[in-house]
C-alpha cells in the first residue's frame, strides 16, 4: 500500500534561491514540452513521446545554460508529468493540460530517486541543493523495519537512508518538494510497504452510517449525533479583511506590499490548517467507529455557483472531508457507499416512505402527515441516506449500483473510492 508522509523542511537563505530556482525551471520545461506537445499535433498530427521531450531537454540546456544547474531528473519528472496530464484527460479524469503560472500558488517539484534522509540529526539530502534541515514528527516507516529490512550507512557515527541504496526494494518512491503561498517549504515522501490492503470488513445495518453534510452543522450522523461546524473562514473574516485593506493601499512592486502579502497568505494558511485538522479528527472517529458510511453524491462545483452560499459551502470543505474519509477507508478495510445526487434524502420520511415535496431550505423541522412522526431535517436526510444505500445494495448486489452511479465516467467502486 502507498502512503505520502509530509514533512516541514527549514531551508538556509542560499538553498532557497537553489528551491526557487527548480520550481521555475519546473514551470518553464513543463510549459515548454507543452507548447511542442500542442504544436507538433496541431500542424503535423505527430504524437510527441515522453523519449521525445527529454531528448529535447539536451538541447534546450544549450539554449538555456542555467537548466544545467539543475537535477535533470526533475526535469523529466515534469515532461513525465505532462504526459499523465493528457493520460487523465483521454480518459475522461481531468482537465485538458494548460500552461503553469506563478500566479497559481503552486510551486513543487519532484525527486525521483538519490535523496537521501539522515535519522540522527533530521536532514533530508537533495541533489543539487544539499542537506537541510527536516521536522520527522512521525515515523514514515518503522524504526526496526528500517533496520532489519533496509540498507543504511554510517558517516561519522551518523546513520543515513539512502534511497539509491535501497532502490531494489522499491519501498522509498518519489519525494516531492513544495512551497506554501506563506513561504513555508514542505517534503512529501511516497512509501510503499508493499503490505497488501486489508480485506473489507464485513457490514449490516447496525455497523452502517449514513452522513448527511451540511453548512449550519459540519455532518449529522443518522445515529442522531451532530457536528457542529467550525466556521473557521467566518470567524478571521475580519482579520483577513484588515489584511487585504492594509494589502491594497501599499505601492505595487514595494516591500511593504511583499510583506502585507506574507501576512494575509500566512493567516489563509492558518485557517486552511485548522479546516484539516478538524476534518482529519471528525474522519479518523467516523471510520473507527463504524464498518460502512452513507454519503450522497454532491454537485459542489455547482453549488458554490451559488454567491450567496458560496463562501460558507467552501468554508466548510465538503470535497476534501469525503477525500479524507475514503482513503481512511482504504486503509482500514472498511466500506464507502454512494447514493445519486437526485435520490431524495430531506422531503422523504424514513419512517412511512411519504414525500414532502413543498419542504423548502428555510424549513428545518417538519411533521410527517401519513404517520405524524416528527422529523429533524438534517437527521432524517442522514437515516435516508443510509437506507437508500443499503436498500440499493440488497436489491441490486453491485457496489455500481449502491452507488448510484452507472455512467462508467461517474462510477464509484465502494472499496475503491475516488473523487
Amino acid at each position: 500500500m502507498k502512503r505520502g508522509y509530509q514533512y516541514r523542511i527549514y531551508p538556509n537563505k542560499e538553498q532557497r534561491i537553489l528551491l526557487e530556482q527548480h520550481f521555475g525551471s519546473i514551470r518553464f520545461v513543463y510549459n515548454r514540452s507543452l507548447f511542442i506537445k500542442n504544436t507538433m499535433y496541431s500542424k503535423f498530427k505527430i504524437n510527441v513521446t515522453e523519449i521525445d521531450l527529454n531528448n529535447n531537454l539536451t538541447s534546450l540546456k544549450e539554449f538555456h545554460p542555467w537548466l544545467k544547474d539543475l537535477n535533470s531528473q526533475s526535469l523529466q519528472q515534469a515532461n513525465r508529468n505532462l504526459l499523465t496530464g493528457f493520460k487523465n484527460f483521454f480518459e475522461g479524469n481531468g482537465d485538458y493540460p494548460t500552461r503553469k503560472s506563478k500566479r497559481d500558488n503552486n510551486f513543487s517539484f519532484q525527486v525521483p530517486q538519490n535523496y537521501q534522509i539522515n535519522l540522527t540529526t533530521s536532514k533530508i539530502y537533495l541533489p543539487k541543493i544539499g542537506w537541510i534541515k527536516i521536522v520527522l514528527h512521525r515515523d514514515f516507516l518503522d524504526k526496526e523495519f528500517i533496520k532489519n529490512e533496509l540498507v543504511t550507512k554510517q558517516v561519522n557515527g551518523e546513520l543515513i537512508l539512502d534511497q539509491k541504496l535501497n532502490k531494489e526494494f522499491d519501498i522509498l518512491k518519489t519525494l516531492t518538494v513544495s512551497r506554501t503561498s506563506a513561504g513555508r517549504y514542505h517534503v512529501s515522501i511516497l512509501i510503499n510497504d508493499h503490505v497488501p490492503e486489508p480485506i473489507s470488513v464485513e457490514f449490516h445495518e447496525t455497523t452502517t452510517i449514513g452522513i448527511d453534510v451540511g453548512i449550519k452543522s459540519f455532518a449529522i450522523l443518522s445515529s442522531g449525533e451532530v457536528i457542529d461546524n467550525p466556521r473557521y473562514l467566518l470567524k478571521s473574516l475580519k482579520k483577513l479583511k484588515k489584511l487585504q485593506r492594509a494589502v491594497s493601499k501599499k505601492q505595487k512592486g514595494s516591500k511593504n506590499r511583499k510583506k502585507a502579502i506574507l501576512k494575509l497568505a500566512k493567516q489563509h494558511q492558518l485557517v486552511a490548517n485548522q479546516r484539516n485538522d478538524f476534518q482529519h479528527k471528525v474522519s479518523i472517529k467516523i471510520i473507527s467507529e463504524s464498518q460502512a458510511i452513507c454519503l450522497e453524491d454532491l454537485n459542489v462545483s455547482g453549488m458554490i455557483k451559488n454567491h450567496k452560499l458560496a463562501q460558507a459551502i467552501s468554508d466548510v470543505g465538503w470535497s476534501e472531508f469525503i477525500r479524507k474519509l475514503t482513503y481512511k477507508a482504504e486503509w482500514y478495510g472498511k466500506t464507502i457507499l454512494r447514493i445519486g445526487r437526485f435520490d431524495v434524502s430531506s422531503k422523504l420520511c424514513n419512517v412511512c416512505g411519504y414525500k414532502k415535496d413543498d419542504l423548502t431550505l428555510k424549513t428545518r423541522e417538519w411533521e410527517c402527515p401519513s404517520c405524524k412522526t416528527f422529523h429533524d431535517r438534517d437527521v432524517n436526510a442522514a437515516i435516508n441516506i443510509k437506507n437508500i444505500a443499503l436498500n440499493n445494495l440488497n436489491t441490486v448486489g453491485t457496489t455500481e449500483r449502491a452507488c448510484g452511479l452507472t455512467d462508467i465516467s461517474q462510477r464509484y467502486e465502494a472499496r475503491s473510492h475516488w473523487f
